[in-house]
């Protein structure tokens, strides 16, 4: 009987030990999702890929985008076109009732050695310079005349 009732303890032993051995080998349970008060999401702002217009900005301000806009004129085949860079400026949001541009020919005809374009803007004047006398376009701010524009001599009339 002794001998049965250590067979039957042993067997009790090994069958505990293997249980202890498998809970082991078990994984813990996984624990529960939780959800959150409040799901916040953000989108992305778009950020513009070049210059953009202050409109409450100066001069100096608008400069950049004034400089871009020339730029890209100037790459195209109507660079020596002032009608291009009034047409492109007014694209980019300033006001064509504060620009003047020069004339693109000669008063004999011939093309003009360089364009002057400007925009009168918070009591200073973006000017731009381009053409074949011209090493490079040229964009910069200067003060605004007495009589409120920014070009002296005579302008062509912006009628278009």
């Amino acid at each position: 009987m002794r001998l049965n009732r250590l067979r039957t303890l042993t067997a009790l032993g090994l069958v505990g030990a293997g249980a202890l051995l498998l809970a082991g080998c078990t994984q813990a349970p996984a624990p529960e999702p939780t959800t959150p008060s409040a799901t916040v999401t953000s989108t992305p702002t778009p950020t513009p890929t070049g210059p953009v217009l202050v409109p409450e900005g100066s001069a100096t301000d608008n400069l950049p985008l004034f400089t871009t806009v020339m730029n890209d004129v100037w790459a195209t085949d109507a660079r020596v076109q002032g009608r291009a860079y009034v047409d492109a400026l007014v694209a980019a949001g300033f006001p064509k009732t504060a620009m003047q541009v020069t004339n693109d020919a000669t008063s004999v005809g011939n093309p003009a050695d360089s364009i002057q374009f400007s925009v009168v803007w918070a009591g200073e004047c973006l000017v731009g310079q381009v053409g074949p006398s011209t090493p490079a376009p040229t964009a910069l701010v200067m003060p605004e005349l007495p009589a409120g524009d920014c070009l002296i001599g005579n302008t062509r009339a912006i009628d278009w």
